[in-house]
């Protein structure tokens, strides 16, 4: 298992935010999700039978990668995989700012790192049938996104 995977696992188990308190000094706060993922239970529930709302930033960062698949006319295994290194830089840019908290930022979660280990496994497909699955389910994975956000 290489350590990517590792440290993916890790923030699976263990999702922490930060945020600065009013002494400048960054506190962590073990989410919500990290709790679902103890108990199993990570269906995506919507705010009172609404989508959950995205921060402006990040919706934007989403956006982009669900523009960079819908658009996707790629056959070659380069294309293939100049477009998982696309989503993989999207994701360390929504990642690194990440604004969202409480349980819009929890249920945002409970998409992303199942669609974090599909991009990772996209990435690593060798071509073929193999590839053209996996981004098949990447692109299923915004229908999903979709339903739950706004």
């Amino acid at each position: 298992m290489n350590s990517f995977k590792i440290v993916l696992l890790c923030l699976s188990i263990l999702t922490v935010s930060c945020k600065n308190n009013s002494d400048g000094k960054i506190e962590t706060e073990v989410s919500s999700v990290a709790q679902a993922h103890a108990h199993g239970d990570e269906e995506i529930q919507l705010n009172q039978g609404q989508k959950w709302k995205v921060d402006a930033e990040m919706l934007s960062i989403i956006r982009t990668m669900e523009n960079d698949v819908a658009s996707f006319k790629g056959s070659e295994l380069a294309e293939y995989i100049s477009l998982s290194e696309k989503l993989k830089n999207n994701i360390d840019l929504l990642t690194s700012n990440c604004t969202m908290k409480g349980q819009a930022h929890d249920e945002l979660h409970k998409w992303l790192l199942p669609y974090i280990d599909l991009v990772n496994a996209f990435s690593e497909a060798k071509g073929g049938a193999d590839s053209e699955k996996l981004f098949q389910d990447v692109k299923n994975s915004f229908v999903t996104f979709n339903q739950y956000f706004q």
